[in-house]
Formats: C-alpha cells, structure tokens, sequence
C-alpha cells in the first residue's frame, strides 16, 4: 500500500518519506523504457559525431530543451486529469509577441514584460478551461479552434515582426545562474514543483482521480471542474513564459512562424514520458525523459547533417511511438 493510499483511508494526508517523493513525484526509473532508449541514442550520437557530449553541446541541448519542458509539465498534468491542450504553440507565439511590444516598443521592465505575457497566457488558457471544464465542450475540437483563433489574433495585432528588445530584456534568457542557462533554471523549478505537486498535495492526487473517473471522483467531493481549469490556465501561461524566452534568445518574434508545430513537440515529449492521452497515468520523470529524448534526437540529427525533411519524419514517427507506449505501457506493466 503505497502513502497516497494510506493517508486516503485514514482521512488525512501523511507526510510521504522521500523514496514516496521519488515514486509518486518522479516515477519508478523501471517503468519507464524510454530510459535505456535514451541512453543508446545518446552512445550512438557520440560515437558518430565524437562532440555529442561536448560541454557546449550539452549546454545547448539543455537550454533547447528546456523551453519544451516549462510547458510539457503543466501540460503533462492536465492530460492526467483528462484533457488537452493544442493551442499552445498559438499561446507561445502571443506571449512572445506582447512580452517584446512591451519590452522594445514601451520600453517596459523585464519583469513587466513577462507578467504581460503570462496575463495574455492566463487568458488563453481560461478560455479553453471555461469552455472545456465548465461547459463541457470536447477538449480536442475548443483547443484545435483557440490553435487557429489565437494565431489569428495574434496576426491582426502584430501584423509585422518584433525586435530588438534592448538589453534588459535579453537576460531573460541569456542569463547564466551559477554557470546554468537561466531557461535552464526555469524548467528545473517547474520540473521540482510538478513532482512535488504530484507527490505531496491533495490536488495532485486529485488529477489522477479525474483522469481515472471523473464521475467518481465528483461523488468523492472533488471539484472536477476547477482542477483542471487551473491547469489549462497554467499550461498556456507556461506557453506564454517559453515565448518571451524564446523572443528572449532570438531578440525577435513573429506572429506568423513563432511557435509553429510546439504543440506537437511538446505533446510528443508527453506522450514519449508514458503519460496515457485518456488520462490517469504518467509521472514527471516520464516527462523529463521524453524532453530529453527529443532534446537529443533533434540536436543529434542536427550534428549529422540529417535533411529537414528526416527530421520532422523522425520527430512524427516519434509521436507515434509516444502514443504506443502510452497505451501499451500500463497494461504490459499490470500484466
């Protein structure tokens, strides 16, 4: 019986020891295939390009990665619950695009700037969760519409790229804390709070009962409907906070091509992770693997020289193979 069940039956939620942490927050290493996967690919990198494992290389991998993981955690959790989210790659592109009007147009703060984006994010992201959890509208379809409607939007409002931010707001994300990216940094925190959400809030355990039943879960007494509309506000937030990152990095935006495909990268490392699309199953160490995964198979490929066109080939075989061991992994893991 693990600690999450015991202190359900007891009324009350124990203190979980920290090997509960590490299989309630971040998962059991077994159960996740990926991880030896992982490792042979990232072997077979360095051996054919002898600079995989560079410090720089590392570094850039990291930092790229890290943009797919402060929205892959929020993202991961809200699959959990039931739902998803496609509009995120749009939620990206407006963050991006309000965080650098602010930043080089009205000559903002940095700390301004990013607030205005995750308020544009939050916005976004009521929306979906209004739509979805309140009035029960298919989150597949509301999410695939917002994907067209908020690059729309963000089209007729910034009609031309944006750039040059000034120097201020180039620290969001060329910044080094203690020799790490600050992205880097960013999507640990994120990463540390969703295990420690999972593991220690009543709300995580929440998640899983929605994703598992939400009708019983509504007999239980849990509010099925804020819970995940908390989450669709801080999936596109995250989205949103990745964007000025990325304007950050790039000192430009464009409402047209910022955030193309994200939805299907991120969705990929969740699904990659082993979290299950119909909800109820996956761990944030899952997640982190599956970022890693397509950090490294796309900067490998890079180094090799491999053709675009491979490249969104592996990139889509690999949203299969996510969904496969989604549906596969539970029940060859029960049997």
């Amino acid at each position: 019986m693990t600690t999450v069940q015991q202190a359900e039956q007891s009324g009350r939620l124990a203190l979980p020891s920290p090997r509960a942490l590490a299989v309630a927050g971040l998962g059991s290493v077994q159960r996740h295939p990926l991880l030896p996967v992982l490792a042979l690919m990232v072997l077979g990198f360095q051996l054919a390009t002898g600079s995989f494992l560079d410090v720089a290389n590392l570094r850039g991998i990291a930092t790229d990665a890290a943009t797919i993981a402060i929205v892959a955690v929020p993202l991961a959790l809200l699959v959990i619950s039931g739902y998803l989210d496609l509009s995120v790659g749009s939620s990206l592109a407006l963050g991006g695009l309000v965080a650098g009007q602010l930043a080089g147009t009205h000559h903002q703060s940095l700390a301004v700037s990013v607030l205005g984006a995750l308020a544009a994010g939050a916005a976004v992201g009521a929306v979906n969760g209004v739509l979805c959890c309140y009035l029960g509208l298919s989150a597949f379809i509301v999410t695939l519409g917002m994907l067209t409607a908020v690059r729309g939007l963000a089209q007729q409002l910034f009609p031309l790229p944006l750039s040059n931010f000034g120097e201020g707001y180039a620290w969001l994300g060329g910044a080094t804390l203690a020799g790490i990216a600050a992205p880097v940094v960013i999507a640990a925190l994120v990463l540390l709070a969703g295990a420690a959400y999972l593991a220690f809030a009543p709300g995580g355990r929440h998640v899983f009962a929605i994703g598992v039943n939400r009708e019983a879960a509504y007999l239980s007494g849990i509010n099925i409907r804020r819970t995940p509309f908390v989450l669709f506000v801080l999936t596109a937030a995250a989205a949103a906070l990745t964007g000025a990152i990325k304007a950050s990095v790039l000192d430009s935006t464009s409402a047209g091509t910022s955030g193309a495909g994200f939805e299907l990268t991120v969705l990929t490392a969740v699904l990659l992770g082993g979290v299950a699309l119909t909800g109820g199953s996956g761990s944030v160490f899952g997640v982190l693997l599956g970022v890693l995964f397509l950090g490294c198979l796309q900067n490998g490929l890079t180094l090799l020289s491999v053709p675009t066109f491979w490249q969104q080939i592996t990139q889509g075989a690999s949203l299969v193979v996510g969904a496969a061991l989604a549906y596969f992994g539970p029940r060859l893991r029960r049997s």
